[in-house]
């Protein structure tokens, strides 16, 4: 299916290519304005009265958009958006191709270092910038262009505190020693980039500590 100017809100997605499912939606690949472009959708939930829930999708589709538009300026990569419809729950934005983070690190670990490295700058200048992901792991990144680049805003947060900073590399800790056990020295690595960019590293890093610690009594 391919889409233009002037499409109409919660047009039927039967024929696109689905490339993921998720609790909050799906996302499909698709083409708009001639050019390849990813569809993300927030799905209609059942259990919330229609207009709450209409109005909660609306949100969260404007404030995803609005992540990935103030992290670029950040000089994070991400995708370009083409077109938001809140009150459809739908956004349209690049495809960037590529192959994500994890799929990249499981069959070349030669290259974690250098990657580490990269993705410590990143996650600082997004922090510095005062927006934490929400969902960080390798999943959640591609490299395309031998660049990377960040996916799903959705739980991100804007006007980041030290609490979500915390929480974000929290999050990363624990997907390197699920997903990537045998890339300890390139965890190291990608701490030890962020710390360098990131303004104040030692307050995120001593939130860490306390976030990890409030998990052993939870």
């Amino acid at each position: 299916m391919k889409y233009a100017a002037g499409h109409r809100s919660g047009m039927d997605m039967e024929g696109l290519d689905e490339i993921a499912v998720g609790a909050e939606g799906s996302v499909y690949r698709t083409e708009f304005l001639g050019r390849r472009a990813i569809l993300k959708v927030r799905s209609p939930k059942g259990y919330r009265a229609p207009e709450l829930d209409s109005r909660i999708r609306s949100l969260r589709i404007r404030s995803e958009a609005r992540l990935i538009r103030d992290a670029r300026r950040a000089g994070i990569r991400t995708p370009m958006i083409y077109w938001v419809d809140p009150a459809a729950g739908e956004m349209i934005m690049e495809d960037m191709g590529g192959e994500t983070v994890k799929k990249h690190l499981d069959e070349h670990p030669e290259d974690a270092d250098a990657i580490c490295r990269e993705i410590g700058r990143d996650v600082a200048l997004l922090h510095n910038a005062r927006i934490a992901h929400g969902d960080l792991t390798t999943s959640n990144m591609l490299i395309s262009g031998g660049k990377i680049c960040f996916i799903d805003f959705s739980m991100g947060v804007s006007l980041a505190e030290t609490e979500d900073m915390g929480v974000d590399i929290r999050l990363l800790e624990r997907a390197f020693s699920s997903a990537h056990p045998n890339l300890t020295h390139a965890y190291g690595e990608l701490i030890d980039s962020y710390c360098r960019v990131k303004t104040q590293p030692s307050l995120v890093m001593d939130k860490v500590r306390e976030i990890k610690e409030r998990g052993r009594y939870t």
